[in-house]
């Protein structure tokens, strides 16, 4: 068995957040920050501001502007969507030879032999008249896409999706929420590699730990993407935790480590893991959007915050954009708030408010 390194929790929780561009001083290239973290993913919910922006204003702050990311995935190329992620065009290849073995299941496999002259009218519409929106995609099918929910009867929507997966079909944009489709070679760069599907994995296994600092080798199964990353980097024990861990080891040869104050998107990739959210950081959450409002603790939409290299609570705020307003409906404090907490939070929610463009911040009753 190859030798473990031995962290505390405290050097265990600053090799993570480091690792995901939280601490001091800031990045200041957004698509720098991207690479560093593989990926941004992209939720609808903007009760604050959409996931990604959040992510990103996280880590570059206020210099960072949505029409950065809007410019870097139209104009530049510089990054792709594919599969609610935002990724660095350089890791095109790294999914290439998994696309080419979609669809998995049988019920998609079925539905797209069974439509495949409506795959191929939603090609050549593409190739002749795209970018367009699905609304502008004739719907062709033979068989209708037979579900319980939203997806029911879509049959557009689910083909491009399916297409996309495969990679015969490529995000091209979007206007607003709704996404553009294109042909691939109008989007992707023509020279792409394709890596060998092993290889593939491993590699991103390398890059999601590189991303993340500290992982679990094995763990639950999350949708889209994964929060493990098997064998790779190098074996570590983190006092007081139970079980093994892999960690990078270029995060062991780092300065001194120097922390700062963030409020993060539910979604982000420090505390996305609750397994290792807990683990790290004794920290509890959860997103109570889909919960009815009488049963929440945090919030629909509460923004974990950390300081430093712990997380020490959560903010339920909304922006309400009619009266110019950041709405702080309340701070949940999981730890006593130091001075030095408090003004950390306050400075984040007005950069906050001033990034969102709004004119003021409606605070809890009774705080001043």
């Amino acid at each position: 068995m190859e030798d473990a390194h031995r962290l505390s929790l405290a050097e265990a929780r600053r090799i993570a957040v480091r690792a995901q561009m939280l601490d001091a001083p800031r990045p200041t290239d957004l698509l720098a920050v991207v690479q560093q973290l593989t990926l941004l993913q992209i939720d609808p919910t903007a009760v604050v501001a959409p996931s990604a922006d959040l992510v990103a204003w996280s880590r570059l702050g206020s210099s960072y502007q949505p029409a950065h990311l809007q410019r870097a995935l139209e104009r530049d190329r510089t990054l792709f969507e594919h599969n609610a992620m935002i990724r660095p065009i350089g890791d095109l290849g790294l999914y290439l030879a998994e696309m080419e073995t979609f669809p998995s299941y049988d019920k998609q496999r079925t539905w797209l032999r069974q439509n495949d002259r409506f795959r191929r009218d939603v090609i050549k519409r593409l190739r002749t008249s795209g970018p367009l929106l699905s609304r502008d995609v004739p719907d062709t099918s033979q068989v209708s896409w037979p579900s319980t929910g939203w997806t029911n009867d879509r049959n557009v929507t689910r083909m491009l999706e399916f297409l996309v997966a495969r990679g015969e079909v490529a995000i091209a944009g979007r206007v607003g929420r709704q996404r553009l489709w294109d042909v691939p070679e109008r989007v992707y760069p023509a020279d792409t590699p394709v890596v060998p599907l092993q290889e593939a994995l491993q590699e991103r296994n390398e890059r999601r730990l590189r991303s993340l600092g500290i992982a679990r080798e094995k763990g639950t199964a999350m949708p889209v993407d994964a929060v493990v990353v098997a064998d790779a980097g190098e074996l570590a024990i983190v006092d007081g935790v139970r079980g093994t861990w892999r960690v990078d080891p270029e995060a062991l040869e780092l300065p001194p480590f120097e922390g700062r104050t963030a409020l993060l998107s539910p979604f982000d990739r420090l505390i996305y893991d609750r397994v290792r959210a807990v683990d790290l950081f004794d920290f509890e959450y959860l997103l109570e959007m889909y919960k009815p409002a009488a049963k929440r603790r945090w919030g629909y939409f509460a923004l974990p915050i950390l300081h430093h290299d712990r997380m020490v609570g959560k903010v339920d705020a909304a922006a309400d954009r009619k009266r110019s307003r950041l709405v702080v409906h309340a701070i949940h404090a999981d730890v006593p708030f130091t001075p030095a907490i408090i003004r950390g939070v306050d400075a984040e929610l007005e950069s906050l408010a001033s990034w969102l463009g709004l004119g003021s911040i409606e605070r809890p009753k009774g705080e001043s």
